[in-house]
C-alpha cells in the first residue's frame, strides 16, 4: 500500500543502541513505517550501499526487528545484486531505508546500476524513501561529504529528487556548519536544510511538511543565501518531538 503523498524522511538518525540486540529502531525510524500506513505486516529494505554492504550490518538490521511484525530485507550491489529482479523488489517495498557512508560511492553505483531510475519510480508511486547521512544526502540536489577523506568536501551531483541542499550531521563535526554555510553564501549550492543528529526532515512531494527528532532539545534548520548576497540566513526549525524520544545526555 504506496503512502498518500510521495513521500522522503531525510535524517541524522533513525537506529538507536539497544540492550539485546546492536541496535533497535528509533522513532524515526518508526515514523517513517507510520509514514507508509502499513499493517501488519509493513516491508522495509534496507540499502547499505554507502557502506559498502557489510554482510555484519545487514545481520544487525536483521536482529533489530526480532520479534516485530516487519517483512525486512537488504539489497546488496557488492559483489552482484543479491535480487535478480531489483527494480521489482525495491516497487514492492513499503519504506526504502538508505543507510550511511560514502555518499559519492553511492551514487556511483546506483547510476550504475539504474537505481537513480527505480528509486525515482519507487518515491513517485508512493514508496516511503528514507536514510541517515548519505541516505539523506542523496535524496537532495548536494551538499557536503567526507567520501573523499575527513576534510569535507562539496557534493553537487544527488539525485535531486528534491531541489535543496542538504547537511546532516550540523552539530555533530565541526566542519559541517561553516563549510555548508560557506557554500550556500556564495552561491555554489541552493539553498536547504540540515540537521541536527537525532533529527529528520519530512518532505511530501517537494515540499517540507515538518521536522520531527527522536533526541529532545535538538533542531532542523533552513539555510538561504542572505537576499544582500555574500551572506547566508540561518533559520532554526523546531521539530516535533516524536513518541519514544529520548535525551540528548542519555545517549553517551
Amino acid at each position: 500500500m504506496p503512502a498518500a503523498t510521495p513521500s522522503i524522511l531525510a535524517t541524522s538518525g533513525g537506529f538507536l543502541a539497544a540492550k539485546r540486540t546492536k541496535l533497535r529502531p528509533g522513532p524515526l525510524l518508526e515514523f517513517a513505517l507510520q509514514l507508509a500506513g502499513v499493517s501488519p505486516l509493513p516491508r522495509v529494505c534496507f540499502v547499505g550501499t554507502a557502506g559498502g554492504d557489510q554482510e555484519s550490518w545487514n545481520a544487525a538490521l536483521h536482529a533489530a526487528f526480532y520479534g516485530r511484525e516487519v517483512l525486512v530485507s537488504c539489497l546488496d550491489l557488492f559483489p552482484m545484486p543479491n535480487i535478480a529482479d531489483v527494480a521489482d523488489h525495491l516497487e514492492s517495498q513499503d519504506v526504502i531505508w538508505v543507510g550511511g557512508g560514502s555518499s559519492a560511492n553511492l551514487l556511483a553505483l546506483w547510476r550504475l546500476h539504474g537505481l537513480d531510475v527505480i528509486l525515482r519510480r519507487c518515491w513517485e508511486r508512493g514508496v516511503v524513501l528514507g536514510g541517515v547521512s548519505a541516505g539523506s544526502l542523496c535524496w537532495h540536489a548536494g551538499g557536503t561529504t567526507d567520501s573523499f577523506g575527513p576534510v569535507l568536501r562539496l557534493l553537487t551531483d544527488g539525485l535531486a529528487f528534491l531541489p535543496f541542499s542538504n547537511c546532516p550531521h550540523y552539530d555533530a563535526e565541526l566542519q559541517r556548519r561553516p563549510l555548508y554555510q560557506q557554500l550556500v553564501a556564495d552561491g555554489t549550492l541552493p539553498a536547504g536544510y540540515a540537521t541536527d543528529d537525532g533529527v529528520g526532515l519530512l518532505y511530501q512531494g517537494v515540499e517540507l511538511v515538518e521536522a520531527v527528532t527522536e533526541i529532545v532539545g535538538k533542531a532542523a534548520y533552513r539555510v538561504e543565501r542572505d537576499a544582500t548576497g555574500g551572506a547566508v540566513r540561518e533559520t532554526r526549525i523546531e521539530p516535533r518531538v516524536l513518541p519514544g524520544a529520548v535525551a540528548a545526555d542519555s545517549l553517551g
